[in-house]
């Protein structure tokens, strides 16, 4: 593999700090060089903070979860756990985005439920049901072993400060929610909106590429229809919160949980009890699971009779949802901002709704408090050095956290040139930010801004598309020593985006196929591409 950049000196692949004398340092570096079978080139390319990244990462630190990869299929994920320990079959069971919506890392949740820290087996939301379905069976599985787990895996978290307010979903502060403004244009299929916070007085800050988690509530008429349905008061008392408050600020009334199902079965009988009992077993007897959301299962079981404190207890914890930040603290200090798609679709003969896209889009009203928390990022923010180059690829809602890294770079005045993939449906409709990514562009700050269509032409083009259209300049950026960076949806873009890299890298560093996916490797491993996957 060749790579021309500037050479540095072979003892610089150890840290300036570590505690050697030169001879020394010139002996290991030529043994871990020769140890991770790192050619002069590969070496070279690397700075001393790279380098020492790459010999962490190459000790072993990913060995042994060859399923941390969240375009990957549940099953899949757990045969290649097989013969491993119950705890790190927890970890291959999380949805590997360490999106941090459960406040763990997916390695550091599994451990903490494994070691007993962590009773809560519900928390992993882009995992959903087969996640829980699949930790459920293993908890049980370690509970019921003869011999004791093998030795505790240390929980260390330093981005869940449990104890300090607004950093975690376990400690939420209050800030108000400001002003929403559609982004999209008149006759767009999308409906995204721009919204803000103000943070002050919520003893919070946070910084580009956090993200933020608001506790949003469920619609009002959803949950009066639910009441409706289980024939309760909505102001039925359930210890000093009625029914009607518990279904719209505490429960999930998204996809029906197997707990409900499982009370279903304990309160009827007959074919009603049959299916019930398959359903909470994860089965779908009827064909028609995906349409049993809370209210949907209410109808198939019409006439249910039930108490609501053993209904509401059945019901999943509402969720916190997590959303890149889509501005910098440098650029206005004290405001916070989010870009946001409002979900709805239709499922069956009803039109469903995200929980929090529609009520930050349309039912919170300007000057309303609401419980939120920053998530700091896991190995997701702008390099150290400002003077290195900035590849950026984010279609859609992706744009978010690159928003914020170019205010934060012009608000930092890193010389570093900046590049931004973008994105979408249409231009006349979907150009997102258009005004400030034009005037960053004529300013020279936004170097080059590669824009790419799906909808606007007879053939599809999407931002891997326009990658491989500019593979060459793309790659020169690398050789440069770019830091490259991807946010969207994990198991599409992103994976689509990662084989564009790899053919780039072959094509144009003159790689063979398995070097090229080395290559692509060794830049994650050196924290030179992240992803903001979801």
């Amino acid at each position: 593999m060749s790579i021309q950049l500037p050479a540095v000196r072979s003892y610089d692949l150890l840290p300036e700090n570590a505690p050697f004398t030169p001879e020394q340092r010139v002996w290991l570096s030529g043994f871990f060089a020769g140890y991770l079978n790192l050619d002069t080139a590969a070496v070279t390319a690397l700075s001393s903070g790279e380098a020492s990244a790459l010999l962490s990462a190459e000790a072993g630190e990913d060995e042994d979860a060859p399923w941390h990869d969240p375009a990957m299929a549940i099953a899949d994920r757990m045969k290649l756990a097989e013969g491993k320990s119950t705890r790190r079959k927890m970890f291959a069971a999380m949805a590997q985005q360490n999106c941090g919506q459960c406040g763990y890392l997916c390695e550091t949740y599994s451990a903490a439920i494994a070691e007993g820290k962590e009773p809560r087996l519900n928390l992993c939301a882009p995992g959903g049901k087969d996640t829980l379905r699949m930790l459920k069976a293993l908890a049980e599985e370690l509970g019921s072993a003869s011999s004791a787990p093998a030795a505790a895996m240390p929980v260390q978290d330093a981005a869940r400060p449990a104890a300090l307010p607004g950093y975690s979903r376990d400690n939420p502060v209050r800030a108000m929610f400001v002003s929403r403004r559609k982004l999209n244009g008149e006759g767009s299929e999308k409906e995204t909106w721009h919204v803000e916070f103000d943070l002050d007085g919520s003893g919070i800050g946070y910084e580009a590429g956090d993200s933020f988690g608001v506790f949003a509530a469920n619609d009002p008429r959803l949950a009066d229809a639910v009441i409706a349905l289980i024939g309760a008061r909505p102001e039925h008392d359930l210890g000093g919160i009625s029914l009607r408050e518990a279904l719209i600020r505490r429960r999930a009334l998204g996809p029906a949980p197997d707990s409900l199902f499982q009370l279903i079965s304990f309160v009827t009988g007959g074919a009603y009890r049959a299916k019930a009992q398959a359903l909470a077993r994860g089965e779908d007897p009827d064909g028609d699971l995906a349409l049993l959301d809370v209210l949907g299962t209410l109808h198939k079981f019409a006439g249910l009779k039930v108490s609501p404190e053993a209904f509401v207890e059945a019901l999943d914890e509402l969720q916190p949802r997590l959303y890149s930040i889509s501005s910098s603290p440098r650029h206005r200090p004290g405001r916070l901002s989010l870009t946001v798609d409002t979900v709805r679709y239709r499922l069956g003969q009803r039109q469903r709704f995200g929980v929090a896209s529609t009520f930050l889009g349309e039912r919170i009203e300007p000057g309303s408090a609401l419980d939120v928390y920053v998530q700091k990022a896991h190995g997701f923010a702008l390099p150290e050095d400002l003077s290195r180059p900035v590849i950026m690829v984010g279609p859609g809602t992706g744009i978010a956290p690159f928003r914020a890294f170019l205010q934060e770079r012009a608000a930092t005045r890193a010389p570093g040139r900046n590049w931004l993939f973008f994105g979408h449906q249409r231009l006349a409709t979907d150009f997102f930010y258009a005004d400030e990514l034009n005037a960053m562009k004529e300013a020279g700050q936004l170097e080059r801004l590669t824009l790419a269509w799906s909808r606007d032409g007879a053939e599809k083009v999407y931002v891997q598309d326009r990658m491989r259209q500019n593979g060459a300049e793309l790659w020169n950026w690398l050789q440069q020593g770019a830091h490259f960076y991807v946010c969207g949806d994990a198991k599409r873009m992103a994976k689509d985006v990662e084989r564009a890299m790899v053919d780039i890298a072959a094509e144009h560093g003159k790689l063979a196929t398995d070097e090229a996916v080395a290559f692509v490797a060794g830049l994650r491993k050196t924290g030179r591409y992240q992803a903001d996957v979801y």
